[in-house]
């Protein structure tokens, strides 16, 4: 086999919009991650949030803004995110 015919494994990577509710610590924000269900038995929409401590080594973020966040490798106990992109 050839190196072109080998196939190579990609893995997707899950990817969340939220907004920042944290900036206190170094290299880490939190972004609160807000998600619509419906209950199984009344039919009622809920919205439920989740909140995430991501990676970011820049100093431009601030608490409401919106961002886009990408899973990664663990980085330490709670970080296992990374911000993408943001929106002010």
């Amino acid at each position: 086999m050839t190196d072109s015919e080998t196939t190579k494994k990609t893995t997707l990577k899950r990817q969340f919009q939220g907004v920042v509710v944290s900036t206190k610590m170094q290299y880490t924000v939190v972004v609160r991650v807000d998600s619509v269900k419906i209950h199984p038995q009344y039919k009622k929409r809920y919205t439920t949030s989740k909140r995430y401590a991501c990676d970011y080594r820049g100093s431009d973020l601030k608490l409401g803004d919106t961002v886009t966040i990408e899973e990664i490798r663990p980085m330490s106990k709670t970080k296992r995110w990374r911000v993408v992109s943001s929106k002010a």
